[in-house]
């Protein structure tokens, strides 16, 4: 099959009409954006998550945009009052809820075909592989695949996760003059590099790793990769410039006990100096979330450490790391599966990290709070939190009573809300 131009591509979507594209470097920026300049739209449907453009697409009078994950470009968009909904679920849970939506289109990223006629998922496998092959199965829906050429072709586990499209699967190929979208990792703060210190208390030889992005764990990396540790695996949704950093020291052998001797991941984002080194690399295999964030695969890993951020937490432990009250910030992601899991691996832990402090229009606020504000959504529950860190220290959760809790964590508040904190916790109890 040959490729398209974009508007012929464009022209398949009907006035009325349902599409779906992958989270973040999945998506088909050069299609999207030229979707976008049609204006006589009705209805049209899109699911996505994590848009890595500002698309007009989403500005036209009868688009609506349903998201999983919220990131800038959808906050941008709520705000301007266009029509974004956000679709409670976490990462691992999308794949079920693409089957039962079955969009009439879909779209995805690509590499360029190899020899035989594949196309690598290239950066991103997420929830919508096996849907993207129902899609291309079925006579009665359109596969778009768009060949990024600077996309790297990644590896899956064959035969049961290939990671890729054959050619004679897809309906139409574009191709895109753009460029990968790239993410430098964050730089760190003083508040990030305490908040650290804290945590590589839990991090020792031998363990296997889940980070995200931002400061914190990017300052964690970085301290592994030039300390004496080691015998690292890694076993993370999201594939960093930090983990990147872990194998360039050769610090990463895989002995995970499950998908020995390959770092697997479901996405990734970095610069493109990443992207060269993960085309073709055999040391990094890119699986379907259900498979990367199943809770009985992250047990089943030899001393699972899961590093994630938070926004808030109460003295109870509820952990909100999704919304801002009532207000979408980003997503439930897999906050939940590996906070939940990772305790259950072996001398394993959950660490959840944040400052102790937020600035909101120039007032300073606890982010560790006796009572969620009204409206707050909680992300992990109480019963599922195990370490909680700020740059004040670690309040370990698990096993401990209500009350010993609370004063674990009023202990790693801001020295100017603990009075306060110990004054409405005694109130509440």
């Amino acid at each position: 099959m040959g490729v398209i131009a974009l508007t012929e591509a464009v022209e398949q979507v009907r006035a009325r009409d349902t599409l779906a594209v992958p989270l973040g470097p999945g998506q088909p920026v050069a299609f999207l954006h030229a979707l976008g300049e049609r204006a006589d739209f009705e209805d049209l449907r899109v699911f996505a998550a994590l848009l890595i453009d500002e698309f007009p697409l989403f500005t036209r009078p009868g688009v609506k945009l349903y998201s999983g994950f919220f990131g800038p470009v959808e906050r941008g968009l709520a705000r301007s009052g266009f029509d974004v909904s956000f679709i409670p679920s976490d990462f691992r849970g999308f794949a079920g809820i693409a089957g039962r939506m079955r969009p009439r289109l879909m779209a995805t990223a690509v590499a360029p075909p190899d020899p035989d006629g594949w196309l690598s998922l290239s950066l991103h496998a997420g929830a919508t592989v096996g849907e993207l092959q129902r899609c291309g199965r079925d006579p009665e829906r359109i596969l778009i695949a768009e060949i990024q050429p600077g996309l790297p072709r990644t590896l899956g586990l064959p035969p049961d996760h290939p990671h890729a499209l054959h050619v004679d699967d897809v309906d139409l190929i574009v191709e895109s003059p753009r460029p990968p979208f790239t993410l430098p990792d964050d730089e760190p703060s003083e508040t990030d590099k305490a908040i650290a210190g804290h945590a590589l208390r839990y991090v020792h030889d031998g363990c296997t790793l889940q980070t995200g992005i931002g400061g914190v764990p990017t300052e964690i990396v970085e301290l592994l990769a030039d300390g004496d540790g080691g015998d690292y695996g890694i076993h993370s949704e999201m594939f960093t410039e930090g983990l990147w950093k872990l194998h360039r020291a050769n610090k990463v052998t895989n002995r995970k006990g499950i998908h020995d001797g390959y770092s697997v991941t479901t996405f990734a984002l970095g610069t493109s100096e990443l992207y060269a080194w993960l085309d073709g690399n055999e040391q990094v295999r890119f699986l379907p979330v259900d498979q990367v964030n199943a809770l009985d695969v992250i047990a089943r890993c030899r001393d699972f450490i899961s590093i994630n951020a938070a926004l808030a937490v109460d003295l109870m432990g509820q952990i909100v790391a999704d919304a801002i009250g009532p207000r979408q910030y980003s997503g439930i992601g897999g906050h939940f599966d590996f906070s939940f899991a990772a305790p259950f691996s072996p001398g394993g832990h959950s660490l959840t990290c944040l400052p102790s402090t937020v600035t909101i229009d120039g007032k300073v606020a606890s982010r560790i709070n006796a009572v969620l504000p009204a409206g707050s959504v909680v992300t992990t529950p109480r019963h599922a939190a195990d370490v909680i860190i700020s740059e004040f220290g670690a309040a370990e959760l698990a096993g401990k009573t209500v009350a010993e809790r609370a004063e674990a964590l009023i202990e790693i508040a801001h020295p100017d809300y603990r009075d306060e904190l110990r004054r409405d916790w005694a109130t509440r109890a």
